[in-house]
Parts: structure tokens; C-alpha cells; sequence
């Protein structure tokens, strides 16, 4: 099976689960069960357009399994993230859903968590630790094979060298996503390192001045949406023709395929790293279900390019893409 079939499988996943998106202030949902569970869903995230939306995802599923919800994000900072994962073990929690970037900074915390009794699910990253961390299973996209298929449709698209920007030093997940994009493209592929989301200007200046140092750069490949509108903005700066495709989704990202501004996005439905995290928590704690057979359960990749995205438009616009 190829790249671009994995990606068609991975979209019908998304009918599987209920668009229940309200968001909520924390804790969210109340338990009508006699088990009274609460779970924590600690991320990486930084509040940015992608994070919100698995947000969202986490408090339906909370609202829906009738659990307490304690959802938290490091911003970026390891150190932050085992912390925050050591306060929910002695807080007693009844599941942890942990995103996993960087594994070794938290690997230390999760086996706490683990010798407490308390199952871990890992999730959006963090595909190939999940098991020698403890997690009973995980909830995201393949990186490198995504990171393949975005090769794949920029060779199609005629590119001949792609600037993969990198925005999070430590995310070892952004690597794999390049390491990927130069195994599926016929050309050349350049990591290029940028100041990050905590500094769109300096990012977005980063890349306009590289595209106007190296003429050869004819495709940039963003790893997040918000990065995706600032390269937008440097391309302009640099008055550049080079192709734009990104991964993930935002509203502001759908439109911009719709425009033809971006080639297209790599859609890891981060909705449901946040959703099946929180029910797989429930259904362990309630009943010992396991999903997944010891393999991740796969929300992506998925491709969404011009012929596609008013499909989804309206959804990313409501939060939940």
C-alpha cells in the first residue's frame, strides 16, 4: 500500500467519531458513572491554532464518556511537561494522555505514572516510544511516512529543492518529518531551523531571507499551520515563486489551499489525538479494553489540496480540523 492509499484509509477515520466540539472552561464534563474518573491530557502544545483544535477534541470526548477533564500544556518546554506529568500521578489521576516529543525528558515521569497503576496513552507524538515508555498504546500519525507523502506530492508538483523548516529543535517528530519528505522527494531537501512559534515575525523574516540568499529554493514544507502563514508572508517579503505546502490544518490554512496560495496540507486530524486519547482511557479504566492490538491507532496522514478542501473548510472554521 502506498503513501497517497494510507492517506484515503486514514480520512475515513474521521467518521467514526461525533463532531461534539463544544469548548469548555477546565475541568469540563461531570461523571454520571459511579467511577468518577478523571483524566489528564498533557501536551507539548502551545495554545497555537493546532492545539486548540486538540482541545477541543479532548473536553467533547470528556463531555461524552461523562469524565473529569484536566487538560494542560508545556509550551514547548520538557522540563515543564515532566512536572506537570509528576503532579497528575500524585494527584491520583485515573489516565494520562501525554504527547511525547521529546521521550527521554519525560521518561522518567511517565514510568511514575506507569509503577502508580495509572495507564498512559501517548499521542500525536511520540509513534515509536509509546511501548518502551509504557504507554498502552498511541494516538497520531506515522511521522516519517507523512513526511514521505509530502516528498512524494512535491516532486509531482515539478520542485527540485525543498526547505523544510524546523521550528521546534527539540520535537524529535519535525525531524522525522524531514527525514521522511527527502526519502519520498527526487530532489534535494534542506532542514533550515527557525526561531519558532513563539516568534512569528523573526520566523517568518528567517525564511525571506533565506529564499532570497538561495534561488534553488523552489518548495518550502511548513510542520505546523502557524508557521505555514508565516512562511505565506515571507514568500511575499521575498517575492519568491516557491510552492507552499504545510502540515496540518487551520482555518486560516484551508483557505489559503482554496486560493491556490498552498499546494496542500497534511492532515493528521489532530481532533481525534485529542478525542480517542480521553474514550481509550475510559473504556481501559471501565471495562480493561484495549485499542489498537499494540500498534498505534492512526489518525493520519491525509492530504488536503484544492480539489478537497471545501470539504472541510467549514469544519476547520468551527474548530474542530
Amino acid at each position: 500500500m502506498n503513501v497517497r492509499t494510507r492517506a484515503v484509509a486514514a480520512l475515513a477515520t474521521l467518521a467514526l467519531v461525533p463532531a461534539l466540539a463544544a469548548c469548555n472552561s477546565q475541568p469540563v464534563g461531570s461523571a454520571t458513572a459511579d467511577d468518577d474518573l478523571t483524566i489528564a491530557v498533557i501536551t507539548h502544545g502551545d495554545g497555537g491554532s493546532f492545539w486548540s483544535v486538540v482541545k477541543t477534541g479532548a473536553e467533547a470526548a470528556a463531555s461524552a464518556e461523562g469524565v473529569t477533564l484536566n487538560y494542560q500544556e508545556s509550551d514547548d518546554d520538557p522540563e515543564q511537561q515532566a512536572q506537570l506529568i509528576e503532579a497528575a500521578v500524585t494527584a491520583g489521576v485515573d489516565g494520562i494522555a501525554v504527547s511525547a516529543p521529546n521521550p527521554d525528558a519525560i521518561r522518567s515521569a511517565v514510568a511514575d505514572a506507569v509503577d502508580a497503576g495509572i495507564p498512559v496513552i501517548t499521542l500525536n507524538s511520540g509513534s515509536g516510544a509509546f511501548d518502551e515508555l509504557g504507554a498502552i498504546t498511541h494516538v497520531g500519525q506515522d511521522e516519517k511516512i507523512a513526511g514521505e507523502g509530502a516528498g512524494e506530492q512535491l516532486a509531482e508538483a515539478g520542485a527540485t529543492k525543498v526547505l523544510c523548516v524546523i521550528h521546534e529543535q527539540s520535537n524529535t517528530g519535525l525531524q522525522d518529518r524531514c527525514d521522511g519528505a527527502a526519502e519520498g522527494f527526487t530532489g534535494e531537501v534542506e532542514d533550515f531551523q527557525v526561531a519558532g512559534k513563539s516568534d512569528p515575525t523573526q520566523t517568518s523574516a528567517q525564511i525571506a531571507a533565506k529564499l532570497q540568499a538561495d534561488g534553488d529554493v523552489d518548495a518550502v514544507l511548513a510542520l505546523d499551520p502557524d508557521i505555514a502563514v508565516a512562511a505565506l508572508e515571507a514568500r511575499d517579503t521575498a517575492g519568491s515563486d516557491a510552492l507552499l505546502a504545510t502540515f496540518d490544518l487551520s482555518s486560516d490554512v484551508v483557505t489559503a489551499i482554496e486560493d491556490g496560495d498552498i499546494l496542500f496540507a497534511v492532515d493528521q486530524q489532530q481532533y481525534l489525538q485529542g478525542y480517542l486519547p480521553v474514550v481509550a482511557l475510559a473504556l481501559y479504566d471501565r471495562n480493561l479494553n484495549t485499542i489498537g492490538g499494540g500498534q498505534p491507532i492512526l489518525t493520519g496522514p491525509g492530504f488536503v489540496t484544492q480539489d478537497n478542501a471545501a470539504e472541510v473548510a467549514d469544519l476547520a472554521d468551527e474548530g474542530t480540523r
